[in-house]
């Protein structure tokens, strides 16, 4: 996004970034609160214990709410592919509108016919038939994600496509359309970060709770639900998940490894940098602390592997913005790290039976739920600034 202020297409990235950023605030939460939803139902079913099936009342409605706003801020995205893309949804409409179709007709359909059962259905459904709710809930929001995200791993790596008479691009091989390895990879670490997102709401919620001496069984509920989650899943969404994003980008998108790490000169035994500043114009990256060989590995998997420099590529073949892609890589990165180190400390305090009494650590987990959030906006500019 380097163009001029003038330029018809700045403002057209500006504007459809500003709503795809705003739109995804809201489906990583219904994402991310789908499956508690199911087990809480699920242990509701089990035990018959009423503290599972009151949590699933209050957290159906944020899920309800967040579901809502995200359908309102969801269709603009649909007619700026028209209005900002035009020449490209004439040249790829033909691949990429069979899975936006997909996702409206089966997933979107799916989940939005079960959130109101899950909401007001309860007593009329019976328990087993809510629960089922919950599971169509949740795996309807899943289902949704992964549509889009083939649609999207298809602008990375295109696969499965054919070139038309016209010069439009359409259905090849429909297997290897929805397959796409890059998909598959893109799906796993996207949904393992928004049950991060899911996670940190519910222990913020059960530690606004334990603060204010409010539903102690409720707040007792979340925060151990939240914390166990919430360590499993930040470290998925590094490892094997984040990892295997990383070798995919090596392979595909060598030029775009490079601008992550600010790498102008390519290599082996990369490190990764852990500070640094990207200077563009002079080509090199000011002040470097690095973890030598990291970069190897994390790409190629082995430490002496070679990894190419910017310098090797021509300039417009660079990504736009070098210092927001950099910056927001590493900042996810950052992120990431820290909610591991915090949801290990809070699983660590729940063993020593302290969680709920660590009145310093309930504040840090109360106010941490919006940093999940920041992380997975920086890692789709990250994606896409290429």
């Amino acid at each position: 996004m380097n163009g001029s202020l003038s330029d018809p297409a700045f403002w057209s990235r500006f504007q459809f970034g500003f709503t795809l950023i705003y739109h995804y605030l809201f489906p990583q939460l219904t994402m991310g609160l789908g499956w508690f939803l199911v087990y809480w139902k699920w242990r509701a079913l089990k035990t018959g214990d009423e503290k599972y099936n009151r949590a699933v009342r209050f957290w159906a409605k944020i899920f309800g709410l967040n579901f809502a706003v995200g359908v309102v801020t969801g269709i603009p995205m649909e007619f700026q592919f028209g209005t900002n893309w035009a020449g490209f949804s004439r040249y790829a409409g033909g691949t990429i509108g069979q899975t936006l179709a997909m996702e409206g007709m089966f997933a979107f359909f799916l989940e939005s016919a079960f959130v109101g059962a899950l909401i007001w259905g309860e007593k009329r459904l019976g328990p087993r038939t809510h629960f089922l709710s919950a599971i169509a809930v949740a795996l309807g929001s899943w289902l949704s994600g992964y549509f889009i995200l083939v649609t999207n791993a298809f602008m990375q790596h295109p696969v499965g496509y054919v070139v038309d008479s016209q010069g439009s691009l359409g259905i090849g091989s429909f297997r290897a359309y929805l397959l796409n390895p890059w998909a598959l990879i893109q799906f796993s670490h996207n949904q393992i970060a928004a049950l991060v997102t899911g996670s940190f709401v519910v222990t913020a919620i059960g530690a606004l709770y334990a603060l204010r001496q409010l539903h102690p069984t409720q707040a007792q509920l979340y925060l151990r639900a939240g914390t166990f989650t919430g360590l499993i899943a930040s470290v998925l969404v590094a490892f094997p998940t984040g990892d295997q994003q990383a070798k995919m980008v090596g392979r595909h998108q060598p030029v775009t490894l490079a601008a992550m790490e600010g790498k102008f000169v390519g290599g082996p035994d990369a490190g990764v940098a852990m500070i640094g500043q990207p200077n563009v114009a002079a080509r090199r990256l000011d002040n470097p602390i690095e973890m030598p060989g990291a970069l190897s590995f994390l790409a190629y998997g082995h430490f002496g592997s070679y990894v190419h420099g910017l310098n090797e590529f021509p300039t417009n073949a660079w990504p736009d913005n070098i210092e927001i892609l950099y910056y927001s890589f590493h900042l996810m990165i950052t992120l990431g790290t820290i909610f591991i180190v915090l949801m290990a400390y809070a699983k660590f305090e729940d063993w020593r039976g302290r969680l709920g009494s660590n009145t310093l650590l309930l504040w840090v987990l109360m106010l941490a739920f919006p940093f999940p959030y920041i992380a997975n906006s920086l890692g789709w500019m990250t994606a896409e600034l290429v």
